[in-house]
């Protein structure tokens, strides 16, 4: 059996919208690419066809990706507010010690983190490392271009 993959609400929602618009929107609308392209006739050159071929094969295999991520999927509770500790789904505000600059990450599942969004994974070195740290304790991180210290300014939930 495969292991359970722990995410949060918001990334849950997230990939069952995702997998909604492909079944509901993006599904139909290739299929009626391809009617559109196979009434053109030759369809051994018909690029049209080819292409939406392609794009069905796209949407199908992600489909199928989406739910088989959907039945391993374990979706863990937020708290609300302040929080005492860094957990799975909080916010932390970090002081890099060095350049003396804050950074705002927040804890998700290896299926939603998004550094564009400052959603690290629970499996990263700077998120092992800050797991049940508290609001003022200061955390080395070995990075890849070596380590860094910081203090953990705030925790909270969004």
């Amino acid at each position: 059996m495969d292991a359970m993959i722990p995410i949060t609400v918001i990334g849950f929602e997230k990939i069952k919208d995702e997998l909604k618009r492909l079944k509901n929107i993006e599904r139909p609308a290739v299929i009626k690419e391809i009617a559109t392209a196979r009434a053109l006739g030759d369809l051994s050159e018909n690029a049209e066809w080819h292409a939406a071929r392609e794009k069905q094969s796209f949407i199908e295999g992600r489909i199928q990706e989406l739910e088989g991520k959907l039945a391993r999927i374990e979706v863990i509770p937020q708290g609300q507010g302040k929080s005492e500790k860094v957990v799975f789904g909080s916010t932390v505000i970090l002081r890099d010690t060095d350049e003396d600059d804050e950074k705002r990450y927040r804890i998700v599942g290896d299926l939603e983190a998004d550094l564009k969004t400052q959603a690290i994974s629970i499996s990263s070195p700077l998120a092992n490392s800050l797991i049940h740290k508290k609001k003022g304790e200061f955390v080395a991180v070995q990075l890849p271009r070596g380590e860094k210290e910081y203090e953990i300014m705030d925790v909270y939930f969004e």
